[in-house]
């Protein structure tokens, strides 16, 4: 029995051709969290920077509870419907109908008063306003009542806006608007001491203050960039942090531009695409290694 050179270098050459053609097994690990809490974590959303859209970078944190940032705070994400394309958030400093605290504005920022504004039936109760007030002068055609409530309604069920009434002896002047004038309009320019929120508006015909949802929603829109075809190859939708380009993360250090597998789409890095050695690669490595012994 001898070793012949030919069937070494013959081996050699083809493990080479297979190792170099067939890379390695990919990780299947997100670089990006899918939940906050309770509250998951989709498109066109993230939490890490890269994940979801651009246009909705650096909008949410994460600490044990999830926060929606503007310009004026963070606000308790309480609900993010994915079907309604809605976001429900809440200001634990805001008034409502059980508690008074100090005014304060609600500000957003160019791009979220675009991309995810309050909804039609988020209504902005402006409370205990000076006569003098723009809504109640010039700008009084932005005051409303909504599905039949007036703000002496809210004056006399609310303990906490009771006080108002207690301290003048009669109802304050009120306005009930929607946030385009809040968005223009500051409090000190609004003239008005508190304000609080009401949501799902259009279904409290009948409904008294006290069981009032309050709080702020959102909506929002997806963009359309390709993210349903990089989902359904496994991947996780995201964006370039420099050119905020969009991307398919695929795993922990491999991005691509459209979807993950078979390396036909150009990669966003220099890695290709990964898939498991197969029987046959194996079968291939055990004959070759046969030939080795004459």
């Amino acid at each position: 029995m001898y070793f012949t050179l030919a069937p070494l270098i013959t081996f050699k050459m083809s493990l080479f051709i297979i190792l170099t053609l067939q890379p390695l097994p990919t990780l299947s690990l997100s670089p990006c969290r899918t939940s906050c809490g309770s509250i998951a974590i989709n498109y066109p959303f993230g939490i890490d920077d890269g994940c979801g859209a651009p246009q909705f970078r650096h909008m949410l944190n994460c600490s044990t509870e999830l926060f929606f940032l503007t310009p004026s705070g963070g606000y308790k994400v309480q609900h993010i419907d994915y079907e309604k394309k809605t976001m429900i958030i809440y200001d634990p400093a805001m008034s409502t109908c059980s508690i008074l605290q100090p005014h304060h504005d609600f500000v957003m920022s160019d791009i979220q008063s675009v991309t995810i504004p309050p909804t039609p039936d988020t209504v902005f109760a402006l409370l205990n306003c000076s006569i003098d007030s723009p809504v109640l002068n010039h700008y009084k055609n932005l005051c409303f009542n909504f599905s039949g409530h007036s703000c002496d309604e809210l004056y006399g069920a609310c303990n906490a806006f009771r006080v108002f009434h207690l301290l003048t002896n009669s109802s304050p002047p009120c306005c009930f608007t929607e946030y385009d004038t809040v968005k223009f309009m500051s409090m000190n320019i609004l003239d008005c001491s508190h304000y609080t929120t009401v949501i799902n508006t259009d279904s409290l015909m009948g409904i008294a203050p006290l069981d009032w949802v309050y709080g702020i929603k959102l909506s929002y829109s997806v963009p359309e960039t390709g993210c349903e075809r990089c989902s359904q190859s496994g991947g996780t939708c995201g964006y370039d942090t420099e050119t905020e380009g969009m991307t398919c993360l695929c795993s922990s250090f491999t991005n691509y531009t459209r979807e993950c597998a078979g390396g036909s789409l150009t990669a966003g890095d220099h890695r290709s695409s990964h898939c498991p050695w197969t029987f046959f690669n194996v079968a291939i490595l055990l004959v070759l290694s046969s030939l080795l012994v004459i």
